[in-house]
């Protein structure tokens, strides 16, 4: 694992090489942050497993993922297609079968990641860069297309909390609603709640907005009492989730870019 550091924060982020076994056709295998440890409070973050054992589906840490709109032409009957940060894979399959090659700059606070990659009409570079900045971790990303056909974009963050000491989990800067469901509930502070303790595989929700402002959540956490976490951009679709081990929400970013235009956008973690 690459380690980000500095005086109050450990940040550990897959290799793509050396951790390769911790990676399927999912989460970007670049910029992949696995966990962020307190030099006093220990390990902060969870995972739908933890911490029994890792599986590449499920994750654990900061993932992000492009997994949803993998890159093949139309006419192309093979089950051969390029997920953005991960490689060419196998989707009848779901295996990786060539991960992406990443150049590697790294210092004690922040490290860079950059691949390209080709498939048919589509080509990109990928540019990920994690930074660590006081008790802030700002996971940045830009793409630019670098091909003859247009990348239609769906990327999303899956950060995984552990579950905090009351049903309390977080709250938006946006409002939201959602229909009436076994899992979830929203308190007159604002604050969604757990209604009843997952089982299984958990409880999802889809969350109604109409922001015109990006995204600012406040996280309960069990160790630190609240946390944060501001995103760029305005989400599209909005997801939440969880499980006996940990919760999550999931602003989804969904662009279309253009040959030869690039975007970018960035989530800033706060501990």
């Amino acid at each position: 694992m690459f380690t980000l550091k500095n005086d109050t924060l450990e940040v550990s982020i897959l290799d793509p090489i050396a951790d390769q076994d911790r990676f399927g056709t999912r989460y970007c295998t670049g910029g992949y942050i696995f966990q962020i440890t307190d030099n006093t409070h220990g390990p902060l973050l969870s995972g739908p497993t933890y911490p029994n054992d890792f599986t590449w589906f499920h994750g654990q840490g900061m993932p992000d993922a492009f997994n949803k709109t993998p890159l093949k032409d139309l006419t192309d009957a093979s089950p051969a297609a390029l997920i953005i940060g991960i490689g060419l894979c196998n989707l009848q399959e779901n295996v990786v079968t060539a991960f992406c090659d990443w150049q590697v700059e790294q210092t004690d606070t922040k490290i860079t990641l950059t691949t390209t990659q080709a498939h048919q009409s589509f080509a990109l570079e990928l540019t990920r860069t994690v930074t660590l900045q006081n008790r802030t971790i700002r996971s940045h990303t830009h793409v630019k297309n670098t091909g003859k056909a247009p990348i239609p974009l769906n990327w999303f963050p899956h950060p995984f909390y552990p579950q905090p000491k009351t049903d309390e989990l977080c709250k938006f800067n946006v409002p939201v609603n959602f229909s009436d469901n076994l899992g979830f509930e929203q308190l007159d502070n604002g604050f969604i709640s757990r209604k009843n303790f997952p089982q299984g595989s958990g409880f999802y929700q889809a969350l109604n907005h109409n922001a015109h402002t990006n995204l600012t959540v406040l996280q309960k956490h069990p160790t630190l009492g609240l946390v944060s976490a501001t995103c760029s951009y305005v989400p599209s679709f909005f997801p939440i989730w969880g499980n006996a081990n940990t919760f999550s929400w999931e602003p989804f970013l969904e662009r279309t870019i253009a040959p030869k235009q690039d975007t970018a956008w960035w989530i800033d973690y706060e501990f």
